[in-house]
C-alpha cells in the first residue's frame, strides 16, 4: 500500500482560490459556495445552486487525496429546500456534470496544490 499525501495548503487560501475559479467553469447562472470542511483539513464543502427556475442545490464534499486528485461525494439534493431522491436520473445527470466540474477546478489549481 502506497503513502499518498494529500497537498499542505492552508485550508483558507484554498476555499477562497476555489471561489474565485469553480465558477467560471460552471454553467451561466449558476451560484457556488465553497467552504472548508470543519472536520477534515483536506475536504471542502461545495453548495451548487443550479440556474433558472429548477430551484435544485446540491452539496458536495470534495477530498484531496493527493496533490491532483479529489474524490467528489454528492451529499444531498434539494429542490426548494426540500430534500430529493438523487436517483432520479435528471438529477444523476446534473451530478455528474457538476462532478466533472469540480474536478476541472481542482486541475485548474493544481500549482496552488502541487507546493
Amino acid at each position: 500500500m502506497s503513502n499518498i499525501e494529500a497537498p499542505v495548503v492552508n485550508q483558507a487560501a484554498l476555499v477562497e482560490a476555489w471561489q474565485e475559479t469553480l465558477p467560471t467553469l460552471l454553467n451561466d447562472g449558476d451560484r457556488s459556495n465553497v467552504v472548508g470542511d470543519g472536520v477534515d483539513e483536506q475536504s471542502l464543502r461545495i453548495h451548487i445552486d443550479t440556474a433558472g427556475h429548477t430551484g435544485y442545490s446540491f452539496d458536495f464534499l470534495c477530498t484531496y487525496v493527493d496533490s491532483r486528485e479529489v474524490k467528489v461525494e454528492l451529499v444531498d439534493v434539494e429542490i426548494n429546500n426540500r430534500t430529493i431522491d438523487e436517483r432520479i436520473e435528471t438529477i444523476q445527470q446534473l451530478a455528474d456534470d457538476y462532478v466533472r466540474h469540480i474536478h476541472e477546478c481542482a486541475q485548474a489549481l493544481h500549482e496552488l496544490t502541487n507546493k
